[in-house]
């Protein structure tokens, strides 16, 4: 596995055609050498170009976590989730700096793109997953072109590139990261730069729900049947 790019700029492109033997419906498993470890969940359907979303785990957690948050709601969409475990017990950017979590992002991103066809790409993350959606994410936006961070802590890019539409939710009672000093705090710093923020708050705590989750998903693809949803503060 090759060290990633300076500044956490991802290589990866996948595109609206796949170069190799396509990847089959369900869950996948990818081989990249050594124990890192990469799901990829792909809906029933035919071969068509499918929007791809990147999911971060919270502190702790796993891929399999990831695609048990996002992975039923994206399906009915037609999303394919990608998901990766942080070598660490959470991810690189808050345990000292980028590094093998990139590594092995940007090598499952390659491994996607030889075996789907993907017509848009977003970066999603919960919890500590959010920030690092948030943080990596704002750093390729020439890749992703929305942020999806469900009760993210906040947001430290190593660079800006392009400007990524960015939705954020976070529940009022959370204890973990409390609401006022990281949702509330990172949506009004970020639209404040001038980037196109969705911020909700909700009625809970720390978590992933379905209905967040299709909310985050009709924010990027825009609700089922219409065209992207429009500008929201």
């Amino acid at each position: 596995m090759t060290p990633p790019a300076r500044g956490g700029v991802l290589a990866a492109r996948p595109g609206t055609a796949h170069s190799g033997p396509p990847l089959p419906a369900g869950t996948t498993a990818l081989d990249l050498g050594g124990p890192a470890e990469a799901l990829v969940a792909i809906p029933p359907g035919p071969a068509v170009p499918r929007p791809l979303l990147v999911f971060c785990h919270g502190a702790g957690g796993t891929a399999g976590q990831s695609l048990a948050a996002v992975g039923d709601v994206a399906a009915t969409r037609g999303v394919a989730v990608l998901a990766t475990t942080s070598a660490a017990a959470t991810w690189d950017l808050l345990a000292g700096g980028l590094g093998r979590d990139v590594a092995v992002l940007d090598a499952a991103l390659a491994e996607v793109a030889g075996g789907l066809a993907v017509s848009r790409t977003a970066l999603g993350g919960f919890s500590d997953g959010g920030s690092y959606a948030l943080s990596l994410g704002l750093a390729n936006g020439g890749l992703f072109e929305a942020l999806l961070a469900f009760s993210p802590g906040f947001a430290a890019p190593p660079g800006r590139a392009g400007r990524p539409r960015v939705w954020i939710a976070h529940g009022t009672h959370d204890r973990v990261l409390p609401v006022e000093r990281c949702g509330r705090r990172v949506a009004h710093t970020l639209a404040a730069s001038g980037y196109e923020v969705a911020y909700e708050e909700f009625d809970g705590g720390h978590a992933v729900t379905p209905g967040l989750v299709t909310a985050a998903l009709d924010s990027w693809l825009g609700p089922p049947g219409r065209g992207r949803a429009g500008r929201r503060r």
